[in-house]
């Protein structure tokens, strides 16, 4: 299967009571493994991508000519769609002219009146492309980027303002942060999301900082609409741990141990593994 935009994966995922998770991907190795685990899992997937991870990987065309290639030439034949996180006003657009099937709009950080303003316009750029659209009200907590939150819980009421405005899926801050999760977290504000839902119907919602969340939260987040989970962290924690120990046991130093491939490969099975353990939990394997 070609790339497709988010928006059909995550309808039928509300009405299947599940979620579809965002993976963020920062290089070959990234994702390539993502993909490879939800061809294995039989899951759509979403790979995220940031305005940084963007740049690192040289660019947005960059990233569209590795995913496309890595689903042609591995035979992914699951729902991929690749979708701009936490985008900027500008950023959404060169995505767009990238190729990219879905994009994310952030605006958040501006007065609801902007923010529903730039959105209006970022939908009917998109939907003209059919480019599926992510909008956010209350700001995720944590860092992205660059950019610093503190965890606001969204205005159901600027909820279904956003919602009006014909986006595909909808990121509400209910408490939730990017990054690990600091001691004495109150955890999810789950009377504002079940809110949120009575305000913006079978919208599907997105839940930003996937990573420390409990299951228990994570499943009944997925009862109340929750349609999309990103996961970012926990990839990133795996993957740096697994390659620490690969080089503190010092098998860089036997034989051609030094070999990238070789340095990478237990980090890119970490990644793997994480990857299935989440589609699990979120009850998206078997649903492609």
């Amino acid at each position: 299967m070609a790339l497709v935009s988010a928006t059909e994966m995550l309808n039928k995922a509300v009405a299947g009571h599940y979620a579809v998770g965002q993976f963020n991907i920062n290089n070959l190795e990234w994702t390539k493994a993502i993909l490879e685990t939800a061809q294995e899992c039989n899951s759509p997937v979403i790979l995220g991508v940031s305005e940084g991870a963007g740049k690192y990987m040289g660019g947005y065309d960059v990233i569209m000519g590795m995913v496309n290639g890595l689903i042609k030439d591995q035979n992914i034949t699951v729902p991929v769609a690749v979708h701009l996180d936490h985008g900027s006003y500008d950023h959404c657009y060169k995505c767009m002219e990238a190729g990219f099937p879905s994009v994310m709009f952030d605006g958040s950080h501006y007065s609801i009146e902007e923010n529903i303003e730039k959105t209006k316009e970022i939908v009917a750029a998109a939907h003209a492309k059919g480019i599926s659209v992510e909008a956010e009200v209350g700001s995720i907590g944590g860092e992205e980027d660059g950019v610093v939150g503190m965890g606001e819980c969204a205005d159901p009421a600027q909820c279904k303002m956003i919602a009006d405005l014909g986006i595909d899926f909808l990121a509400a801050g209910i408490g939730n942060i990017h990054g690990k999760y600091p001691e004495g977290w109150k955890g999810l504000q789950f009377d504002v999301l079940a809110n949120i839902q009575k305000e913006t119907g079978t919208l599907p919602l997105v839940l930003h900082g996937g990573t420390g969340i409990p299951d228990d939260m994570i499943k009944e987040a997925i009862s109340l609409g929750v349609a999309k989970i990103n996961v970012n962290t926990e990839c990133q924690l795996v993957f740096a741990e697994a390659t620490r120990k690969y080089i503190e046991e010092g098998k860089d130093l036997v034989g051609k141990g030094f070999d990238p491939r070789k340095v990478l490969a237990p980090g890119y099975a970490a990644i793997k593994a994480k990857v299935k353990e989440k589609m699990e939990l979120f009850g998206s394997v078997g649903q492609a």
